[in-house]
């Protein structure tokens, strides 16, 4: 639950959840760039400069769920240059990739949000889809009740 509260507090603070406001509003240079097919992004400190290096040949909701798991590694992991953020990367075991991805996914699907959808037919799946949170990092969505 530590990652939501450091969410919750970052939304609260900027009155978003858009990781390309936030990351603007924290005066992390954000940068798109052609890269490789495989890379989505990736996030690096230099000298006390944060940049999150995203693949300009994405489709926007991957863009954006790329910027708010690099935003997330900015956030916990601040003083690490992270390696690239993959298409196989959604499926990482490893532990700062599922924190970040954790991160994105409580900043792009928020309770209250949520909450709203539950009178609707709308699945969990659904609510993914309509914010570009990728399927295979769904279960790691945590509820308040």
């Amino acid at each position: 639950m530590w990652i939501k509260n450091i969410v919750d507090n970052l939304v609260k603070k900027y009155g978003t959840n858009d990781p390309f406001e936030i990351a603007s509003a924290k005066n992390i240079y954000v940068l798109e760039h052609n890269l490789h097919e495989e890379i989505y992004g990736f996030y690096k400190y230099i000298r006390r400069n944060k940049f999150i290096y995203i693949n300009s040949n994405l489709y926007q909701e991957e863009k954006r769920f790329t910027c708010a798991h690099e935003l997330g590694h900015s956030e916990i992991h601040p003083r690490v240059s992270t390696p690239f953020l993959k298409r196989n990367t959604l499926f990482s075991v490893d532990k700062i990739e599922v924190e970040a991805n954790r991160f994105a996914v409580e900043l792009l699907m928020p309770d209250d949000t949520l909450y709203k959808l539950s009178d609707t037919k709308m699945t969990i799946n659904d609510a993914a889809s309509l914010y570009g949170v990728p399927d295979e990092v769904l279960d790691l969505k945590k509820f308040k009740y």
